[in-house]
């Protein structure tokens, strides 16, 4: 399976996690985990061929293009997908539905993204308004920066490309083309041809593509860990029942739930270490989740409903799924020690700098992450370091571009 093999044919709405596709995707999702890492893992290693996109930390999320109904341009959020489709053609149409910085960003996307020519329709994050762009000095040098969500990207005063955002009026990262005759059947592929469209100062237009992968090739110590992490991962994959992770595929909420109680350690930037400690303190933790439930219901009634939920997800943890879920755990950490091998070897490449802001100034940070879109799954995957992107997401402590007294 080469890299360059994964496309979606989705709606780009959500993406999962690569150590993710453990709980969620079954004995066919676990091992295209695994063949992503491989397959990132030879062309980082010079064999191969094939795209890597940079996940931008940008928002809104934003579509646009030619409405396949009427031949009109749109801008749109998300609603684009609902059963009635939400696009705005007008000033009117965004007043009607949104407020504040959104209404600002969707009325000056309606404005100026016709000067790009769009054929179809597009998918991508918004990065900044004129507003938003400053000129700052970090650690010395001097950079223009925006700051949309939690990464500040700093682009070095000295480029052109600084020019180039100083002078426009929007930028946005492209990420994914749709192509179908209504908005119903819209399918989605993954990258999108910006060399197609218009030049125009006012939009600084990008595509979401990790350039000079030739440049890069990962030393021997480096290939040689993630060799020796996959073969371990792929050890410990034989080991878990098919039965296992075919029934957690089939019940996505207890995947969920599982998933959530993962996420409490990333909150705390805490590692999880003894696996069967953890399985164990989920148990425990579903049990006082649902206790609360119980506790808040007044009648019998609902009570019993809630007791009943409960026993339904606690006969899932039978002793051999139990021994499974261990292992699909200590799995989990095997992908994720192969994942930032790979992360760290990908942001060597970046030509944007990232900066996380503190109350106390700003630190350096990696790219919020990269996607592996599987086209035989028909799944995208985010590859994300989550200890430092997911954790700074969560802190009250890492200022975030929406919030005022942190913007830039």
């Amino acid at each position: 399976m080469q890299f360059s093999d994964f496309i979606t044919e989705q709606k780009n709405t959500h993406m999962t996690h690569i150590e993710d596709k453990v709980l969620y995707g079954g004995v066919k999702g676990t091992r295209d985990a695994i063949l992503a890492l491989r397959s990132l893992r030879d062309m980082l290693g010079g064999e191969g061929d094939g795209k890597v996109s940079v996940k931008w930390d940008g928002a809104p999320a934003i579509f646009c293009g030619t409405d396949p109904r009427d031949g009109e341009f749109f801008v749109a959020k998300k609603g684009i997908f609902a059963k009635t489709p939400k696009v705005y053609k007008t000033n009117a149409d965004i007043d009607a539905d949104t407020s504040g910085d959104l209404n600002t960003k969707m009325k000056l996307a309606l404005k100026h993204l016709p000067e790009l020519g769009i054929k179809g329709i597009i998918q991508g994050d918004f990065l900044y308004s004129k507003n938003d762009v400053k000129t700052k000095k970090i650690k010395g040098k001097d950079y223009v920066t925006f700051h949309p969500n939690t990464i500040v990207y700093a682009v070095p005063r000295e480029s052109d490309a600084s020019d180039a955002i100083i002078k426009s009026k929007i930028g946005i990262v492209w990420h994914t083309t749709y192509k179908g005759n209504s908005f119903e059947s819209l399918r989605a592929s993954y990258g999108v041809d910006v060399s197609k469209f218009n030049s125009t100062r006012n939009v600084w237009s990008q595509d979401a593509t990790l350039r000079d992968l030739t440049n890069l090739t990962m030393n021997r110590k480096d290939t040689d860990e993630v060799n020796e992490y996959l073969s371990t991962a792929g050890k410990i994959f034989n080991q878990i029942s098919g039965t296992t992770l075919r029934t957690l595929e089939k019940d996505p909420a207890l995947a969920q739930l599982i998933e959530q109680f993962n996420n409490t350690y990333v909150r705390r930037g805490e590692v999880i270490k003894n696996t069967k400690t953890h399985a164990s303190r989920l148990i425990s933790w579903i049990k006082q989740k649902y206790q609360k439930e119980i506790d808040k219901r007044k009648t019998e009634k609902g009570k019993s409903t809630q007791q009943k939920k409960l026993d339904e997800i606690l006969s899932f943890f039978s002793p051999g799924n139990r021994q499974s879920l261990v292992k699909m755990f200590d799995l989990q950490k095997v992908i994720v020690l192969a994942k930032m091998k790979l992360i760290n070897n990908l942001n060597k490449l970046s030509n944007v700098n990232t900066f996380l802001k503190t109350k106390r100034g700003y630190r350096v940070t990696g790219q919020e992450g990269y996607v592996a879109i599987d086209k035989l799954g028909g799944d995208a995957v985010k590859i994300v370091d989550r200890m430092e992107f997911s954790y700074a997401n969560f802190s009250p402590n890492i200022l975030k571009g929406w919030d005022k007294p942190g913007r830039n």
